[in-house]
């Protein structure tokens, strides 16, 4: 009966690893490493009609307070879990510099400077050279300088990108928070378009 038990289970053990072999051979499993990095284009939305002078906080509202774009930088590392030919699993770890500008009283543009650290779970579909990308990230504030309303914000990515090679691509994003970073009236929230490039490496 031992004999038995041990033949079965080892037919098992065989079976079990020639099912996930097999499995990866068909779904094609591969992982592979890169990294990113590009130009932001961000500003705060406007609220309920108001915009918040964080300078001087009864001048909010008025029609001379307005956020304006400003142009920033980002850069990071992803991890590429591709499960099938046209499905692949992103998480990525970000440092994205963001904000918003801001005309006050005197006509004087103010930069309103706010850095996450930002750990993204991407969902991409590619087909042929090109991919559309959609997921949530959670963003941690690591550098600002002004009063934020929260030190993390929480936000969705929709993204398009295509690869020139297997390695080198392009890609543009849009990411809008959920969360208020300043908040007047209404929530003042987080809008960023981003441009840039990627290069995934090669494991073998």
């Amino acid at each position: 009966m031992i004999k038995i038990n041990n033949t079965l289970s080892t037919l098992l053990i065989i079976t079990f690893f020639t099912f996930i072999g097999s499995i990866n051979s068909y779904a094609q499993v591969s992982f592979r490493p890169g990294i990113r990095s590009g130009a932001n284009f961000s500003h705060f939305t406007k609220g309920n009609d108001y915009y918040y002078d964080p300078s001087n906080p009864e001048n909010s509202g008025n029609d001379y307070v307005e956020y304006t774009t400003k142009t920033e930088f980002y850069i990071g590392f992803y991890g590429a879990l591709k499960l099938s030919k046209y499905y692949t699993l992103q998480p990525e770890i970000d440092y994205s510099a963001q904000g918003s500008n801001y005309e006050d009283d005197n006509n004087k543009t103010v930069n309103l400077n706010i850095d996450y650290l930002s750990i993204e779970v991407l969902n991409k579909f590619t087909f042929n050279n090109f991919n559309i990308h959609v997921g949530p990230t959670l963003d941690f504030v690591v550098d600002k300088n002004f009063r934020a309303e929260t030190n993390f914000d929480m936000a969705f990515v929709l993204g398009m990108g295509f690869n020139f090679t297997p390695n080198f691509g392009i890609e543009a994003r849009v990411k809008k928070g959920i969360i208020p970073v300043i908040d007047f009236y209404d929530t003042h929230t987080n809008v960023v378009f981003s441009l840039g490039g990627t290069y995934t490496f090669d494991i073998k």
